[in-house]
């Protein structure tokens, strides 16, 4: 564990060091920037403002290291029997120390006009403390590679994306962490139902005049095998506007779908993280190695409901007047096979942005999730509310300070060891990105 901690703070020093080194990276068309200019942006723009002059490699990384302070409890006298023997489900005592820090690296290159490959790596994440490739994708919003001008007309307010990493079903995954890349999440927790998902899948967007229409596919897989019975499809889509109607005020309002066709497509859209959650050791129990077969989970307090497709949809607005903004989730998610069952998630983020360039913010969230595992079941209820300070120390150092408090209710719970379950406390993160 000690090496495995020193290789991290190296890795942060050379990221550290790196960030001087690139200090003039080489600008990518039709980019979202990897710093404070990505704040607040959701796919990127058809706005030609890079003049393609041959191929170019943008280097980048992010950094993140945390101190947690948090305490949990659950009802007492809870058990689970296994093998004849009752095991107590009472949860883990937590102390205040800096926990395991996370790192990424990026490869962002210009290939030919209008189109360019990202590619990211963990090389280090709650979940695996080894490196490995998260996704990568090819984008293409100009088709000149084929022949001048081809197809010039539709390309001019058209993008393909193509390869296997996070698909854009919702807005929210926009404002997420992902792993070492926290620094366009004002808070340190992610939302409580998480979609994120890589998987393989091609999408076509288009925008014109604030429009913004997007229809892609997927097989809904996490890990790839060519073998029988893995056919399943995913179809998801957007609909949207987006427009700074003046230089105070921005409005966008989307809507989001996914549909997946049934248990062969092994669904991921509430697990396709394999990062890991923000918090750590959260509503782990003292007997999680004999209780749970795999021992505790890395994806804790994130709630995934586990069907095996999903009829899914996520509205999300956001408004945005000078320095106040705000977020909001509603999304919905059913289970597509007989025995029914679903959640609802709701969550509202005010986030108060001021200074210069607005390096500094204050904010809160509210984040719900209730529902069902299936037609008739006992309802799982869980609510969270985060407090958030942050302030930029450079466009690509960010550091912030959480306090989050979080319950569990609802007879749905009755004798898992989330019942009464809940946490609160205060984390603070340091976030190195560019």
């Amino acid at each position: 564990m000690k090496n495995s901690i020193f290789k991290l703070l190296l890795t942060g020093v050379m990221l550290f060091g790196t960030i001087a080194i690139y200090a003039q990276l080489p600008s990518i068309q039709y980019y979202r920037y990897n710093d404070l200019r990505g704040w607040n942006v959701f796919e990127t723009s058809k706005e030609d403002t890079v003049k393609y002059d041959g191929f170019k490699v943008r280097v980048g990384g992010g950094f993140a290291m945390q101190f947690q302070g948090l305490s949990q409890s659950n009802d007492d006298g809870l058990t689970a029997n296994v093998g004849g023997t009752d095991y107590s489900l009472d949860l883990v005592d937590l102390d205040n120390n800096m926990t395991l820090p996370t790192a990424n690296l990026n490869f962002d290159v210009q290939l030919e006009d209008g189109l360019r490959m990202h590619l990211r790596t963990y090389l280090s994440s709650r979940h695996h403390p080894e490196a490995y490739v998260k996704g990568g994708y090819l984008q293409i919003d100009k088709l000149d590679f084929v022949s001048p001008g081809f197809m010039s007309g539709l390309m001019e307010k058209a993008t393909i994306r193509v390869g296997m990493d996070e698909i854009n079903y919702g807005d929210a995954h926009y404002r997420r962490s992902d792993n070492a890349r926290a620094l366009f999440n004002p808070f340190v927790g992610n939302y409580i139902m998480d979609a994120f998902t890589t998987e393989p899948f091609i999408e076509l967007r288009y925008q014109s005049n604030g429009f913004i229409g997007m229809l892609g596919i997927t097989n809904g897989r996490l890990n790839q095998e060519p073998v029988p019975g893995d056919d399943g499809r995913v179809i998801f889509g957007k609909l949207g506007y987006d427009k700074q109607m003046n230089d105070d005020f921005r409005l966008r309002l989307t809507g989001s779908f996914y549909n997946s066709s049934d248990g062969s497509t092994r669904d991921y859209l509430y697990g396709g993280d394999r990062a890991g959650a923000r918090y750590y050791s959260v509503l782990h129990t003292i007997n999680d190695d004999v209780v749970n077969r795999r021992g505790p989970s890395d994806f804790e307090p994130r709630w995934n409901p586990g069907f095996s497709s999903h009829t899914a949809i996520m509205i999300n607005p956001f408004v945005k007047f000078k320095g106040l903004e705000f977020f909001g989730v509603y999304e919905t998610t059913s289970n597509g096979d007989d025995t029914g069952g679903g959640y609802n998630q709701i969550a509202a983020d005010v986030i108060y942005r001021f200074g210069e360039s607005e390096r500094v913010f204050l904010g809160a969230r509210y984040n719900a999730v209730s529902g069902e595992a299936a037609d008739g079941a006992a309802t799982q209820e869980i609510d969270r509310t985060h407090l958030g300070f942050g302030y930029f120390m450079t466009k690509n150092v960010m550091m912030k300070t959480e306090y989050v408090t979080s319950s569990y209710s609802g007879d749905g719970f009755t004798g898992t060891k989330l019942q009464g379950a809940e946490f609160s406390g205060v984390v603070i993160e340091a976030v190195i990105q560019f």
